[in-house]
């Protein structure tokens, strides 16, 4: 049995669990160094800016029930490809990283926490990739928000992404009517062979 299938497994017992029963959540939580703040049903924001921007990603694969989306973006990140794939050296997914000269375009989800504990657990969080982090963005209209995204420790350089992941970033992005600037800069992200 692998490290990969082991954690599925342990996955597949325990989100259910710590889904049903917030205390245990916050118990699972703090045992990898994280806080988990709030109640199951507060609302919050989660800002998708890789493959989670793509309704059969966010929706179909992940079942989140998003009760609002918006265009927005976060200022002072860079989008990076620097993370291995699976398996290593194919497909590198999508990750942020502090660039105080940059900003990242995504969607913006409105979820409760129980549905984002959920999100989290189909990302690895916790885990020993994505992390949570919350920072501050904007939508379309300007008006800021709180929000929650994922970001890892990446590689130094980027890798590129697989074709198939690059287009759900491109479709996604256009489904949800991303600014035209950062649909044409998807465009011109290489992909790996």
């Amino acid at each position: 049995m692998t490290w990969r299938s082991l954690r599925r497994g342990l996955k597949r017992v325990w989100v259910p669990v710590i889904l049903r029963a917030w205390p245990l959540a916050r118990l699972w939580y703090r045992a990898w160094g994280l806080r988990l703040d709030g109640d199951p049903d507060d609302v919050v924001w989660y800002f998708a800016y890789g493959a989670n921007m793509h309704d059969r990603a966010f929706r179909e694969r992940r079942g989140m029930r998003p009760d609002e989306w918006r265009v927005g973006l976060i200022r002072g990140y860079r989008l990076r490809f620097n993370l291995d794939g699976h398996p290593k050296g194919k497909g590198a997914p999508a990750n942020i990283s502090a660039d105080k000269e940059a900003e990242v375009w995504g969607v913006l989800y409105r979820i409760n926490r129980r549905e984002l504990i959920r999100l989290n657990a189909s990302e690895g969080i916790p885990g020993w990739r994505y992390r949570p982090i919350w920072l501050a963005a904007e939508d379309l209209g300007g008006n800021p928000l709180d929000v929650v995204t994922f970001i890892a420790d990446g590689n130094d350089e980027d890798g590129k992404p697989s074709l198939r992941y690059i287009t759900l970033l491109r479709e996604g992005a256009r489904a949800h009517r991303l600014p035209e600037h950062w649909i044409t800069f998807l465009e011109g992200v290489g992909h790996a062979e």
